[in-house]
Order: structure tokens, then sequence, then C-alpha cells
């Protein structure tokens, strides 16, 4: 600062005046023309660290995520809060562990070395969560993930029950009523939320549950699910369309359908779940999907943290949101056909 005002002429006093943006009514136009140039010219950039030891304000932002960042499935999440804290004057840190556990103790602890307002804690799929210890000064948002336990601090998910309502109303609205249901085995919010919205949606459209029509992969990748869905529809009375856990599993699903000697949707239709990239759209014919909400979960984070640093010492109370989830209508659902050969 002092080469600056050196090089314009004028007193540092004034040249932080002009940088700062205070300068209005105190600074002449031509005198703060000069400082500007001469900032341009010696390529000078404000100090923010020094600034924030003096202001106690750093306008950054921790995101501590476990893979979010190193797997490409839940980036927009992360783009998402990056956008929303820019547009906002904050910019985010991201540390990211590489769902290494031991990691999350020292991470937190650098990203608050670094002097960072607030934190987000970021998860790449919905989980229950146990936060990272940070000082109570310091407000704290989980992104895709619940607090364990009475933990208080707020939080978004997608709104699994809702999102798989709208799967399943989508394959009522095309006249199918035996429904299979190929889940996720493993105990995670998801899985439970979407069964739930199964059987709502079946009941509400007046169809009893049938437990024989739902199966569950032992993983959520294409290769179990290919085994579920090739079991369900290998029985004596197999349904006319398959909602899947995820998009990986509709893979198998499309792969199970193949090997039986079906089509897809003509003997069999298939929805997925996620939209996740370079599967829902590759496949062929297209899946018609649940997109998880991640762009306006992301935004919502970063909204949320920047509110409580606004609002300093005035306490806000703890919120948390069921994000809707869209339905991506393709080209993998047509109405049930009667009567079909089935290969075994």
């Amino acid at each position: 600062m002092k080469d600056v005002a050196r090089e314009a002429g004028v007193s540092v006093s004034s040249v932080s005046l002009v940088l700062s943006g205070r300068g209005a009514g105190r600074i002449t136009t031509e005198v703060a023309d000069r400082v500007r140039a001469a900032a341009a010219d010696l390529r000078y950039v404000p100090n923010l660290v020094a600034r924030g030891l003096r202001t106690r304000q750093t306008h950054t932002i921790g995101l501590l995520s476990d893979s979010v960042a190193s797997t490409p499935f839940a980036g927009k999440m992360l783009a998402a809060a990056q956008l929303e804290a820019w547009e906002s004057g904050y910019l985010l840190l991201l540390s990211d562990t590489a769902d290494a556990r031991d990691m999350e103790e020292p991470a937190t602890q650098a990203l608050l070395q670094r002097g960072v307002e607030g934190l987000i804690y970021a998860s790449m799929y919905h989980r229950e969560v146990a936060l990272p210890d940070v000082p109570d000064h310091v407000p704290l948002v989980v992104l895709d993930g619940r607090p364990v336990g009475e933990t208080l601090a707020d939080w978004i998910v997608p709104d699994e029950q809702g999102g798989a309502e709208l799967a399943v109303r989508a394959l009522l609205d095309a006249g199918h009523r035996r429904i299979g249901f190929c889940n996720s085995v493993e105990p995670v919010p998801a899985s439970a939320g979407r069964e739930q919205g199964y059987r709502n949606a079946i009941a509400t459209a007046g169809i009893a549950f049938d437990p024989s029509l739902v199966v569950h992969a032992t993983t959520g990748t294409a290769s179990a699910g290919r085994d579920s869905v090739r079991e369900l529809l290998s029985r004596p009375d197999p349904p006319s369309t398959v909602f899947c856990f995820n998009d990986r599993i509709a893979v198998g699903a499309y792969h199970a359908a193949a090997e039986l000697g079906l089509h897809v949707p003509e003997d069999l239709s298939i929805v997925g779940f996620d939209n996740q990239e370079f599967i829902a759209d590759m496949l062929s014919p297209s899946l018609t999907t649940v997109e998880l909400p991640h762009t306006h979960m992301g935004r919502w984070a970063a909204r949320r943290i920047i509110e409580r640093l606004q609002a300093r010492n005035r306490p806000l109370p703890v919120t948390h949101e069921f994000a809707p989830c869209r339905l991506v209508s393709r080209a993998s659902i047509s109405r049930p056909r009667c009567g079909v050969s089935r290969q075994r």
C-alpha cells in the first residue's frame, strides 16, 4: 500500500479509503483515479488475511467433504455452494478427505486455522453423520446428511420419499399395476425413504402391497441389480415394470431384461433414481429417473451459512429441509404389454 501511495503521490490513508470503497465524498475523483491506476500498474492485491485480523471477518467459508470432490456423482453440490458463496462476496475453501475418517479432525482444524468463518459438512450421499467439533461461534451446516443424535445444526437432504412417489406415479399413469421394486439392502435413509414412497404411491392407487414384488440388491451396483432383477423377472407372475433404487441398479435391470429376451420398454418399463451423469442419458433407450436436487442443496447450504454469519449475534432458529426431487422423463416407460412370452 505504501508503494501504491508513493506511485500515486498520495497518503497511505487515501489509498486505503479508495481501495476499500470508502473514499466517496472524502477523496476527489482525480485522486481516486490515480490511486486505482497506480494499483493496477503495480498489480497490487489487498491482503485479506491482514484485513481479517483487524475486522475479524475473512469472508471465507470452509467446506469439509467425505468424498464429494473426489467422486463425480455429487459434484454439483460443490459447484452450487461455491457459486452461492461467490455471489455473496465469500470464498469457499474446500477440503476433501476421500472418505478417510481419520482425516476429518485434522482437515477441520486446518480449515479453522485458516480463518474460515463457517463450516459446511458435505456428504456424498444422504446419511446420518457425526459432526466434527468446532467452536461455538462457528456456524455449521450439513449438506446431504443429518446429524447423529441431538446435535443442533442446520441440514438439508433430498426428499427420498417424495422422489420415489413421483417415479411410481409415472408407472401407474402409464397403466402398470404390478410394479416391482429393486431396493438396496444397505441401511441408509435413502433405501427406507424410497421404499416408503413406493408403498405410498401404490396404496394411493388402491393397490395392495405385495412383498413378493420387492427384492434387495446386495450393493448399489449394476451387477448386484442384474442378479436381483433377474430373480424378480424369473418368477411365475413377474411385474411389468421395475422401479430401481438407483441408476446403477437400473443398468443391471437392463442387462437382466436382455438376458431374459425382454425389450425395454416394450416388454419391461424401468425407472431409476439419481439421474446420474453418463448413465441415465447414455442407456438405450434412455432411462427415466428421479433427479437429486444437488444444485438446490448446495446453494441452500451456502446461503444458510451466510445468513448465520450476517446475523452475527442475533440468534436464528435451527432449520432443515427435505429438498424436492424431480422426475426426468425419457424413453424407458411404455404401457404394459399383455401376454408377453418371457424366456428363462
